[in-house]
């Protein structure tokens, strides 16, 4: 085949979660840091994006992560999470697939029992112990961003549910963080549908009614996803993050973790050193650990370890094509629901 470009790519998941890593043939993207990099992806030139994520190249139920070389000193490679609404600064399970994929392809050298791996990501440097044997990535335990929160219990009115209680906090990218029994459903395989359309109308709710701001990561200033939360008999929490066009998270959602970390030690049910469950909808689980204390634009923060794990699944090529008629993809309500027409 005469191809004049393609874009390698690495079929990756964590926990049922597709978090794909490309890792050739991606497009240089200005910046000198990733989360100028992201910036420039969210406010300027988006078509890389666009190509990747959309359809015919792509479907809703998944993620691609875009590796780029760091210019940090300490960081063995970056990246950044490309999803059909935006690029976002950072996911735990997304994490854990780019790291398991950079040490089972050799790109980053594979040390048994353990080998580190820092990743420079637009919400900070992040730092993961990958635990190995025989060429397998079996765990990875990364330690995240500082995760503090904005606001405990903030009243949100809704027009089908009323007035409804949301934690606001970062984890790596801004959360509202939802007891699910305030919108009449459970976190079940069954009602995924119910939960997608609730967490995405939720959302549009909030951004109407809540702003956000990190104080020390320009360009972090949206609420990025609702996570609805229950807990199981056993003391797990069930986690269920919604994203859109209108899709549940299948892993446990490290990012999401971290947040409420935070929240459950701003409410005194977590000390630093303490840990708990994190459990999908499908069962899959993260362990997430507070790890320590610290501070975040002078408000308290906590330091969250998640770890879980990633499995690599298949390799493909995909080929740029001058003459494809969809280069910036493009979108059916009948696959990617009602906000089809948001995305783009």
């Amino acid at each position: 085949m005469m191809w004049e470009r393609s874009v390698e790519v690495v079929q990756v998941h964590c926990q049922g979660e597709i978090g794909k890593v490309i890792v050739g043939g991606a497009p240089e993207i200005p910046g000198q840091s990733m989360l100028d990099k992201m910036r420039h992806i969210n406010e300027v030139d988006g078509d890389f994006r666009r190509f990747m994520t959309l359809e015919p190249r792509a479907s809703a139920h998944m993620s691609l992560n875009l590796l780029l070389p760091s210019r940090h000193p300490g960081a063995d490679a970056g990246f950044i999470v490309l999803q059909a609404d935006r690029a976002h600064a950072m996911s735990g399970s997304n994490f854990i697939c780019v790291v398991t994929a950079l040490l089972e392809t050799g790109r980053v050298p594979m040390t048994e029992p353990e080998t580190v791996v820092t990743l420079e990501t637009p919400a900070g440097l992040v730092r993961a112990v990958a635990r190995c044997a025989n060429g397998r990535c079996l765990t990875v335990s990364l330690d995240n961003v500082p995760a503090f929160v904005e606001a405990l219990d903030r009243m949100i009115a809704t027009r089908d549910w009323g007035k409804i209680r949301a934690d606001i906090a970062f984890g790596g990218v801004y959360y509202a963080i939802v007891d699910v029994d305030q919108v009449g459903l459970t976190i079940t395989p069954d009602r995924a549908r119910d939960l997608a359309e609730a967490g995405i109308t939720l959302k549009a709710s909030i951004a109407d009614q809540v702003s956000v701001r990190h104080p020390e990561r320009e360009g972090i200033d949206a609420i990025s996803y609702v996570m609805f939360r229950s807990r199981d008999a056993d003391g797990a929490v069930r986690t269920c993050t919604t994203l859109l066009p209108g899709r549940v998270d299948r892993s446990p959602c490290g990012t999401g973790s971290s947040a409420n970390l935070a929240v459950l030690h701003a409410r005194g049910e977590l000390q630093a050193g303490d840990a708990m469950i994190s459990r999908s909808i499908i069962g899959g689980e993260f362990r997430a650990e507070i790890i320590g204390e610290t501070r975040v634009g002078g408000r308290p923060a906590v330091l969250p370890r998640i770890t879980g794990q990633g499995w690599i699944y298949g390799t493909e090529i995909l080929r740029v094509d001058a003459d494809d008629p969809f280069p910036g993809g493009f979108v059916l309500s009948d696959t990617w629901g009602s906000e089809a027409g948001s995305l783009g």
